[in-house]
């Protein structure tokens, strides 16, 4: 039970950690859509198909697309190739320092977690009560959500278009 753990493990994080270190922006991001599936499978494997099911929509599906899309938009010409700056010491020592400190509340949160020899104490909810739950009073923020995430694809769009050339008859 213990090795596909393992698996989906090694597999997300080498992801991860490969998507880090890439430079090719479009090879990072779809081995972070790897990743997250690797994040899929292990809610899977842990029995949360619904949770596991949302992610593959949302992250898999919707937010790659949007990154990928990000990408290629906003991607300078193949023609103007900028010399990317070489990592210094204090980029290298703050980057250091950051996955210390989220390691550190990961570790501290992981050591806290009382282990309850296989009994789960998560609530027995089903998907129609999932569905009920967020059609009711949870609607306003899910909601909320929907116009959030709609606004950033609307922003990437704007950002990403290029400016409109100017016509002769526009000018004065």
């Amino acid at each position: 039970m213990l090795f596909p753990f393992l698996i989906i493990a090694c597999l997300t994080l080498a992801s991860a950690a490969v998507a880090m270190m890439l430079r090719n922006l479009i090879h990072s991001a779809l081995l972070l859509v790897l990743s997250w599936a690797g994040i899929a499978a292990f809610y899977l494997w842990a029995g949360a198909e619904f949770i596991a099911f949302a992610q593959i929509l949302v992250y898999v599906g919707a937010i790659s697309m949007v990154v990928l899309f990000a990408v290629l938009l906003t991607r300078p010409s193949r023609d103007v190739d900028l010399p990317l700056p070489a990592p210094t010491v204090l980029r290298i020592a703050s980057g250091l320092m950051a996955a210390a400190m989220v390691a550190s509340v990961l570790l501290t949160a992981v050591l806290a977690t009382r282990i309850t020899g296989g009994r789960s104490h998560a609530p027995n909810l089903t998907v129609k009560d999932l569905g009920a739950l967020l059609a009711g009073p949870h609607a306003a923020s899910l909601l909320v959500v929907g116009v959030i995430l709609t606004v950033a694809l609307l922003g990437a769009i704007i950002i990403a278009a290029p400016a409109p050339a100017e016509r002769p008859e526009d000018q004065p």
